[in-house]
């Protein structure tokens, strides 16, 4: 008696005498993974992925089973989509851009504020509760009519693409987003304490974050500092030289911000390397430069 034809689990079209080794279902070659002995199904290929724990590196991240940057990719198509939305939305920067505190009239004119307001002048900024504008601004860049226009997002986007990919590859995902936020949250915050009647916009603070992170990381794995080192004097010269047209302030606090979380994940005890403590350590950081913020408004409006 001639036995009858068996077909594949997934694809009844198909006749095939191969069996899975580890469900014992007829598979296809198209449903074939190899293995150590004999063949294994995709869905028992895919279950055996799920109980293996992944591996993680060095900072506490899971290391991503996909290698490419995708966080860094995000991040450069938010600012470049930023960007096209501030050419065609003029008043952009103006409504978005990190300022601290200036006094605004219904034309557009802007003046110092020292603390009053007076009749037909609006009090404008992070200290009126626009709190929203110490990450928006990080997003942003100088229009194209200005003197560097279009050329702030594309330097910053050329680092942010070089130093990105690196940090987030050590980092992993999560962790590589939360530094270059807070990162970016930290340069805006210097500029409150120090120039709140400067509008501050670009990424430059978070990529100065990502520039000290990067420097720490190599430290903490030993590598040859020496190249290392003098990528971060070209850094330093360019925070100097670029105080003429964008804000130093945004650079050094995001390369602060950036190098303590960094300095947090690689240093810190192993116990203390875990999601739930690294996690812990950045709501401290969140709430340590609100309560900056806070005093710095209460010192502006004098509600202190």
């Amino acid at each position: 008696m001639e036995a009858a034809a068996t077909t594949c689990y997934r694809h009844p079209s198909y006749e095939t005498y191969v069996r899975c080794t580890r469900c014992d279902r007829y598979i296809c070659p198209d449903c074939m993974r190899e293995a150590a002995v004999g063949h294994h199904c995709v869905e028992c290929v895919a279950e055996g992925q799920r109980s293996v724990r992944r591996p993680r590196s060095l900072f506490g991240g899971a290391v991503p089973r996909d290698a490419a940057p995708v966080v860094t990719y995000a991040l450069m198509a938010l600012n470049i989509l930023a960007y096209v939305v501030e050419v065609v939305r003029s008043r952009t920067v103006e409504q978005f851009g990190m300022v601290g505190a200036v006094l605004t009239d219904p034309a557009g004119g802007r003046y110092y504020y020292e603390g009053a307001t007076y009749p037909g002048l609006e009090l404008t900024g992070v200290a009126d509760g626009e709190w929203y504008r110490l990450l928006t601004g990080a997003f942003l860049h100088l229009p194209p009519d200005t003197s560097f226009g279009v050329m702030h997002l594309v330097f910053n986007m050329f680092a942010l693409w070089n130093l990105g990919r690196a940090v987030e590859g050590r980092l992993g995902r999560a962790r590589y987003l939360a530094l270059y936020l807070l990162s970016a949250v930290g340069g805006s915050v210097l500029v409150y304490l120090i120039s709140p009647e400067t509008t501050a916009v670009g990424a430059s603070g978070a990529v100065f974050g990502l520039a000290a992170s990067f420097y720490v990381i190599n430290r903490r794995l030993g590598q040859d500092m020496r190249a290392v080192n003098r990528f971060m004097a070209g850094f330093l010269l360019w925070m100097v030289v670029s105080a003429a047209f964008t804000s130093w302030e945004g650079h050094l606090g995001g390369l602060l911000t950036g190098g303590l979380v960094t300095y947090g994940l690689a240093y810190a005890p192993a116990r203390l390397r875990t999601s739930a403590a690294q996690l812990a350590g950045g709501v401290v950081l969140v709430v340590l430069l609100a309560v900056v913020v806070a005093l710095r408004t209460a010192a502006l409006t004098g509600t202190a």
